[in-house]
């Protein structure tokens, strides 16, 4: 019985990673492919198509830079013009589709592709700068957790963007497990763009940063119990927003940042709200400290895992016997049909 309970643990936590599935720009949809285990022939996409749907934990992974196995470039480019809105739908294989995670942050970064195009360029000879960041807000929720009921998170492209071949790289990182190095699970997605405009906004030398690169295991936001913060407010990895970028006539709000003001360097001057924010987010958390939700879990756990399992805890027990197999070798063997390497189970 154990084993299945642990079997199907698994499956859901893994099944509960994801991928960019949809990106719209202004009016227009372009749809991304499920990873190649689940779509082998995928269709013509702007989205660059990841290997499979599981997190990258190494900051020094290769795999940083636009997901699992996703250097090489995907087949279409959109078309968008400087300050157009661009809404990111994430999915996973549980859930209804929908995104599970909900502590964390969301970053956006441009990388120019130079005078080719972004279908021809190697994304591992990218230099990237940041043009938003979300982190928590006003009420001490993160802005990732809006993706669980099926929101895409919202982006603006800066309105004073010069004109050029750009990869778009949107990321979430989910920190319920970054109690511990190695913990906190990161979500790149690249997208291949052509920018139109007459702006003449871009990144200084010092703004441009390699990922992988950018990021330490032991950054401050990436090693960190969100749970416990004790009014600190959050410090963004990488690099801060590019200045030009607050220049823009694109606005923001709550915790959706275009400003320099944002970043790790500037943490010290956060505004009160946002401190405030983080000590409603600390109380908040204490019952979230309990042995349930330790780090030493290998599952994903979120509180939305933790009430789940409330529920499955709560099952008649012949109902719970029917629903699952009570046979090691049963269990074990569907473990081995469903994942091929131990290294899945993350």
């Amino acid at each position: 019985m154990y084993s299945a309970l642990l079997f199907l643990s698994l499956v859901s936590s893994a099944a509960a990673h994801g991928w960019l599935s949809i990106l719209k720009i202004g009016n227009h949809q372009y749809n991304g492919n499920e990873p190649i285990e689940q779509t082998p022939h995928p269709a013509a996409s702007v989205i660059r198509q990841i290997a499979n749907n599981l997190p990258v934990k190494d900051t020094t992974s290769s795999d940083l830079t636009c997901g699992r196995s996703a250097l090489g470039p995907a087949s279409l480019v959109a078309t968008a013009a400087a300050g157009d809105s661009l809404q990111m739908t994430w999915k996973t294989l549980a859930d209804g589709g929908k995104w599970f995670h909900d502590v964390g942050p969301m970053m956006t970064y441009l990388a120019s592709c130079g005078s080719e195009s972004c279908n021809k360029f190697n994304a591992s000879e990218a230099k990237w700068f940041k043009i938003n960041q979300q982190g928590q807000e006003a009420d001490g929720t993160w802005a990732q957790a809006k993706l669980d009921n099926g929101s895409p998170a919202q982006v603006t492209i800066p309105s004073n963007l010069k004109a050029g071949n750009y990869l778009l790289r949107h990321e979430i990182v989910a920190l319920q497990l970054a109690q511990s190095e190695g913990g906190a699970e990161f979500y790149p997605s690249c997208s291949q763009l052509t920018v139109t405009g007459s702006g003449t906004g871009a990144p200084t030398e010092s703004e441009l940063v390699s990922l992988p690169g950018a990021y330490k295991s032991t950054d401050p936001g990436i090693l960190i119990d969100v749970y416990n913060m004790n009014g600190k407010a959050y410090q963004f990895p990488g690099p801060p927003v590019a200045a030009f970028v607050s220049k823009s006539s694109s606005s923001s709000s709550g915790s959706d940042s275009s400003s320099p003001a944002s970043s790790p360097a500037s943490a010290s001057a956060a505004s009160a709200k946002t401190t405030s924010v983080a000590k409603t987010t600390s109380a908040a958390a204490s019952s979230s400290t309990s042995p349930s939700s330790s780090s030493s879990s290998k599952t994903c756990k979120g509180k939305r895992g933790i009430q789940r399992r409330a529920i499955v805890d709560e099952e008649p027990q012949q109902a719970r016997a029917a629903r699952i197999p009570d046979d090691r070798e049963a269990a074990n063997a569907a473990l081995t049909t469903t994942f091929t390497t131990t290294d899945r189970l993350t």
